[in-house]
């Protein structure tokens, strides 16, 4: 007998629907719109087009690769700003939204303006208190011309704080720590072409009343040789060195000192040397003749010099000056062959494939919800293929983007926890239309797109709390491609098996537990054979990458099991997922007690997947520190459908009971009649 769909049910469902659409919506925001009103910079005009252009694509060395111009920008920009954009007001009061690559090229080639910009975030108006700065919130954002008054004193704050244990710091200090940390690393950038804009002045060379002349850097440079002899002739004759000749030296070793680090931008000539040179290192390379090719730093610091001084001159000859800088630099990294993925790198992050897969699976969920809602019939048909062709375009772009980071990187795809939250996502809606083809139900094909917006979304959040470049080179410890593309790759798709199963355990959950589906067995029956075909999947998976992680140990720790905390939830995931089978092939469980089970497969798979990184113990603990709150939150909300489905399954039993009850005397009655 089929029963009614309640009324109350649809509207418990549609709530929760237009509140989880609500959070995407303001995290989309979060992550896209730039943050507070606009900060007014006295004259900024923004960059052309064609600079920003040329800029994009120039490559340097950071984080143990090379990359392009705008990727580090992009990353220096989160970990500073929180974003990848923010609103100013320049000249005339127009209003300009600047993105990474501009940002970074006003930090190093206009620091006149880019000191006014609102570069730091500070959650926690406290630190600023502390060292003199005048607050505008709780939370909000601060140039560095704001919080320059108090640098001393959050510098000095900060070393009393460095002594204390991470763990023993509390928030404040930990703040006030890492807001140190980032004025630092920005000051780096501002003083960056010191060199170039200053120069070096020579002392006593004005006379009377004209100021002191003023000579390149690299002029300085070239005449290394004879400074150097000078310095030698007056040690071995016991005399004091010259007062101008020290206080010249003095002045290139503070230039080398403000561009030593920050941009590694210089590719040495000789292709057996790995590490690119800063502005800074080039400079001293050639000042305490330890440079092995003292002609091309020279010529390097030259081209570097012409650029900075044309920026108050004009944009177009800078743009000239800095193409033939860009020039020097591609070639000779196209030699050493380390240009390849440079251009592709530029595109993927201005292509953004996950926030366009994001949008693909936002329209794919709304089409699911209208589908469920209005149940059959033409429209409905026309909304299932609608949820069916944008979950499939979003899975598309969820695998290109996946494929291109795999060429980038030059290894497998998984290899970080970053990687492996649009691995699973993308595999998980793969998983999902695959269960769909096999029981037609369109009750998967709906979860598919919701699956792929939760861990998309989750993945865009993850990458602005860490702020930190996911393409770069692995941990020498995960640097083998045989391993990642055998053992992690298996264990992430059984992660991603095991999750699924959760999600459509969910999904019955609700269906059955408000009577959505009007008591239809069959879809019953068909969602608990995928749910059970999905745990099946996740065990073997499961097993098998937790043996080949045994065996990748043996190779690289000298022993196969040492009770790691991941290799214990990797245990975990396969006893559990084993106790399931067991249990419902031997009837100890039925329909119900398959699904509250499988609901809480997804703490344990968290815990194995995501937890572990936090525990700060064993050999497989990387350093993943961002999303403790998350994790509790996703915790939380399993268990709310583990107690929903428990206490819905528990009501169902005394309901059919009662009706058994009801009906037994009617029986009794019409057989004595």
């Amino acid at each position: 007998m089929q029963h009614k769909k309640p009324v109350w049910g649809k509207w418990v469902v549609a709530a929760l629907a237009a509140s989880s659409l609500a959070v995407v919506f303001v995290n989309m925001l979060i992550d896209n719109m730039p943050k507070g009103q606009p900060q007014k910079v006295e004259g900024y005009v923004p960059w052309e087009k064609e600079t920003l252009k040329v800029a994009e694509s120039l490559p340097l060395q950071d984080g143990g690769r090379i990359k392009p111009f705008s990727t580090y920008a992009g990353f220096k920009m989160l970990q500073f700003h929180g974003a990848r954009s923010m609103k100013i007001e320049g000249k005339g009061g127009a209003e300009f939204k600047i993105k990474p690559t501009a940002w970074l090229m006003d930090s190093l080639f206009r620091p006149n303006l880019a000191v006014h910009m609102p570069t730091f975030r500070v959650d926690n108006s406290q630190v600023l208190e502390a060292i003199g700065v005048d607050t505008k919130g709780r939370r909000d954002r601060y140039s560095y011309a704001e919080i320059e008054p108090g640098r001393d004193k959050l510098i000095e704050l900060a070393q009393s704080y460095e002594p204390i244990e991470k763990k023993q710091r509390d928030p404040t200090q930990q703040q006030t720590l890492d807001l140190a940390y980032n004025i630092r690393n920005y000051e780096s950038l501002l003083g960056y072409f010191s060199f170039a804009r200053r120069g070096v002045e020579l002392r006593g060379t004005g006379g009377g009343e004209q100021a002191d002349k003023r000579a390149d850097l690299s002029a300085v440079m070239t005449a290394a040789p004879q400074l150097r002899s000078e310095i030698a002739a007056a040690q071995s004759e016991g005399r004091e060195v010259e007062p101008r000749l020290q206080e010249l030296l003095q002045q290139v070793l503070e230039g080398a000192n403000f561009s030593k680090y920050g941009l590694f931008v210089l590719p040495p000539k000789d292709a057996s040397d790995s590490q690119w040179q800063s502005a800074g290192n080039a400079i001293m390379g050639v000042m305490t003749m330890e440079s092995k090719d003292p002609e091309t730093a020279i010529e390097d610091v030259m081209a570097m010099e012409a650029a900075a001084r044309a920026v108050p001159v004009s944009e177009k000859d800078f743009q000239k000056y800095f193409a033939e800088f860009k020039e020097i630099v591609e070639k000779r990294a196209d030699s050493r062959g380390e240009l390849k993925h440079v251009g592709m790198e530029v595109s993927y992050f201005k292509t953004d494939y996950f926030l366009k897969a994001l949008v693909w699976f936002l329209l794919g969920t709304i089409c699911a919800l209208a589908m469920w809602g209005i149940g059959s019939g033409k429209v409905s048909k026309i909304l299932t293929w609608a949820t069916l062709g944008f979950t499939v375009i979003g899975a598309l772009y969820c695998v290109v983007a996946i494929v291109v980071r795999s060429v980038i990187m030059s290894r497998p795809p998984v290899g970080n926890l970053y990687d492996t939250i649009i691995f699973i996502g993308a595999t998980g809606v793969i998983f999902s239309l695959l269960v769909e083809w096999m029981n037609r139900q369109r009750f998967a094909l709906g979860l598919a797109p919701i699956l792929g917006l939760a861990l998309i979304m989750l993945a865009r959040r993850y990458e602005v709390g860490d702020a930190a470049d996911h393409l770069d080179p692995l941990v020498a410890v995960l640097d083998s491609n045989f391993w990642l593309a055998t053992h992690v790759i298996t264990i992430t798709l059984g992660y991603s098996a095991g999750l699924l199963a959760a999600i459509l355990s969910c999904g019955y959950a609700l269906m059955r537990g408000l009577n959505l589906d009007g008591g239809n067995k069959d879809l019953r029956r068909s969602l608990s054979k995928a749910v059970y075909g999905c745990i099946c999947l996740t065990v073997f998976l499961s097993l098998v990458g937790t043996v080949l992680g045994g065996i990748w140990a043996n190779y690289s720790w000298g022993r196969f099991w040492g009770w790691d905390p991941k290799e214990n939830g990797a245990l975990m995931i396969v006893l559990w997922t084993l106790a399931i089978l067991h249990a419902r092939i031997g009837g100890i469980i039925n329909e119900w007690g398959l699904h509250v089970a499988s609901i809480f497969t997804a703490c344990i798979v968290a815990f194995s997947w995501w937890h572990t990184n936090f525990l700060g113990v064993g050999l497989h603990n990387y350093g993943f520190t961002t999303g403790k709150g998350t994790i509790w939150v996703f915790y939380a909300m399993m268990m709310c459908f583990v107690l929903f489905g428990a206490v819905a399954m528990i009501v169902e039993h005394y309901d059919k009971q009662a009706k058994r009850a009801a009906a037994k005397p009617k029986e009794i009655k019409g057989l004595e009649a």
